[in-house]
């Protein structure tokens, strides 16, 4: 850590404000509030790990790498773990220069040297890095969910493709067989929608109008919407006059335990204990203050204009056997719920997946790093989190390695926009899909940016009633947007020679391949082997994902086990294996 230059800036920001927009601030105070600064972002960073003293830290690599190649690992970060692989110095070095003659090159028509301009790091700008939703997907997009129509649907998808790739899932291709199957012959979207749920957007998060819209949409076709962390309005448990329901299928317990009473539990078909947020992993949920007005406190049982966040870690629960314990009560509580654990895609997740699926849990959601809360820091968004690609792939290869893969559902969520996005997904390991960012833009979001201000224009992420009266979404938006998808999802199926969306689960090898980008050096130095791999043979993928009932497939019973069991006790008093 090298601080002069910072304080240097400091200091020529101070002594070149001429028009008095700091105030009367001093070079020394200046220098001593942007020490400050720096010493709370540390302690902020710190604090997400959990680890307390900075020397633990020295050493440590509690991190991991992605897109660095084995030659920059193996002398600069030795055993760090960089699994898909990436770019090496040369890449690196190239990468320098750019940005070094950016800055520093004379313009020979202008005389003077260029401009870095906005990198587009944030907000995105035409000029700066690429983002995967841009002006131009967003106008499509609201363009189909308000008509429906499927040409409509067809640009949105074109322009999302139109992009250098942007995620592991753009570097991957279909293997097409030399036929397909007729449309007709592919299970109806009707059905596939019923895969389908929202990520866990909380109500003060979202308006209670945005928040009641996607449940409501979600039951219409037969989805499932996930309450959040923010409780759930109780005359929302009841059909409403015309039919609807508003309840949201899904009731998520975070550490804060924000909401979380009996009657809450007791009014869902599935618990989510939210281990972690794919977004934001080590931190808790974080609500300002400003945002919490008299329904928020109320639903949360809190005051009015207190910052609510929840502690990174959940402090009853330190092992799988705590885990367990949590599943247990929740299942007490209401025996007819299926459980969620909601885990974070990082190396390791397998394992942790192994685990959960012993504590007698009936879903695991892998949450990957893109989309989650506009709420969250910079730092955390942009350098925190791992795609779901590699989490999902790594959760379904492990649990088949150890015969538990037939115990669990899972689902994935973080940045899935498409048909194909739900395809790959599947292929991939997972038989449910999360709609987090892109249910948001359904319902008239416009990316702003501006979730945590509490003044979203279109009322979808605010609790002012100012602004909560620009809401324009309805659950239609929602609906047309779930049935586009899978639609789009259909006729991928139809290419690839398949009925049935059970027929793909966890078949990489089969249905897909690495593609090569041309004109794209960085992209190809990327190794998806280990994402791709299969750890069964196809027969033992389709016992495990197939046939189950309500997306649960417990094992089958070995009679044998129970006629061997029935000859050494002697057997029942009827005759029959006990």
């Amino acid at each position: 850590v090298c601080p002069y230059l910072g304080f240097a800036t400091v200091r020529q920001v101070v002594a070149t404000d001429t028009k008095g927009k700091l105030g009367e601030v001093t070079p020394e105070k200046a220098m001593s509030n942007y020490r400050k600064a720096l010493e709370k972002g540390l302690l902020k960073i710190m604090s997400k790990m959990g680890i307390s003293v900075l020397n633990s830290y020295q050493g440590a690599q509690i991190f991991e790498a992605l897109g660095v190649g084995k030659e920059v690992v193996d002398y600069a970060f030795t055993g760090a773990h960089s699994r898909i692989g990436g770019v090496g110095f040369a890449e690196i070095a190239e990468e320098s220069l750019v940005r070094h003659r950016a800055a520093f090159e004379v313009d020979p028509e202008e005389g003077k040297t260029l401009n870095l301009g906005d990198p587009g790091y944030n907000r995105y700008r035409k000029s700066g890095e690429s983002h995967a939703l841009t002006t131009d997907v967003i106008k499509n997009f609201h363009t189909f969910v308000r008509d429906g129509k499927k040409e409509d649907y067809d640009d949105y998808v074109k322009v999302t493709l139109a992009s250098d790739p942007i995620t592991i899932k753009d570097i991957l291709d279909f293997k097409v067989p030399a036929s397909g199957v007729s449309l007709d012959e592919v299970e109806p979207a009707e059905e596939i929608v019923k895969r389908f749920t929202t990520a866990a957007m909380s109500m003060g998060a979202l308006s209670p109008e945005a928040h009641e819209t996607l449940a409501i949409a979600m039951n219409r076709i037969g989805g499932k919407s996930d309450s959040g962390e923010g409780g759930e309005d109780p005359r929302r448990f009841q059909p409403y006059a015309n039919g609807d329901h508003a309840r949201s299928y899904i009731k998520q317990i975070a550490s804060g335990r924000f909401g979380v009473s009996a009657h809450y539990l007791v009014n869902a078909d599935e618990l989510e204990i939210k281990m972690a947020q794919g977004a934001k992993p080590g931190e808790g949920g974080q609500l300002p203050g400003h945002k919490v007005n008299a329904l928020i406190a109320r639903l949360r049982n809190t005051q009015p204009g207190v910052q609510l966040i929840s502690p990174p870690p959940h402090h009853d629960i330190y092992s799988i056997e705590d885990l367990a314990q949590l599943i247990h009560d929740l299942k007490e509580v209401n025996p007819k719920a299926k459980v969620t654990v909601k885990l974070v895609s990082e190396s390791g997740v397998g394992t942790v997946a192994a685990g959960v699926a012993k504590a007698s849990a009936d879903n695991i959601l892998i949450s990957g790093h893109d989309g989650g809360t506009a709420a969250s820091p910079l730092s955390s968004t942009k350098h925190a989190g791992l795609p779901w690609e590699l989490g999902i792939s790594e959760a379904h290869q492990v649990l088949m390695m150890n015969n538990l893969r037939n115990l669990v559902t899972l689902r994935t969520d973080g940045g899935l926009r498409t048909g194909r996005d739900v395809i790959i997904a599947a292929i991939l390991g997972a038989e449910q899909m999360n709609f987090g960012t892109i249910a948001m833009i359904a319902m008239g979001c416009v990316y702003v940016r501006k979730c945590h201000l509490n003044n979203c224009p279109v009322g979808v992420a605010t609790t002012d009633p100012k602004w909560r009266a620009k809401f324009k979404g309805t659950p239609d938006h929602v609906v047309n947007f779930m049935m586009g998808v899978a639609e789009e999802a259909r006729e991928i199926m139809a290419t690839l020679g398949v009925r049935s969306l059970d027929d793909l689960i966890g078949r990489p090898q089969q249905y897909l391949k690495q593609r090569e980008v041309p004109d794209h050096p960085k992209a190809n130095t990327i190794d998806l082997s280990a994402v791709l791999a299969d750890k069964a043979d196809d027969d033992e993928v389709r016992i495990c994902t197939s046939k189950r009932n309500d997306g649960i497939h417990k094992p089958a019973l070995d009679l044998q086990i129970l006629e061997d069991l029935a000859a050494h006790t002697g057997g029942s008093e009827t005759g029959n294996p006990t």
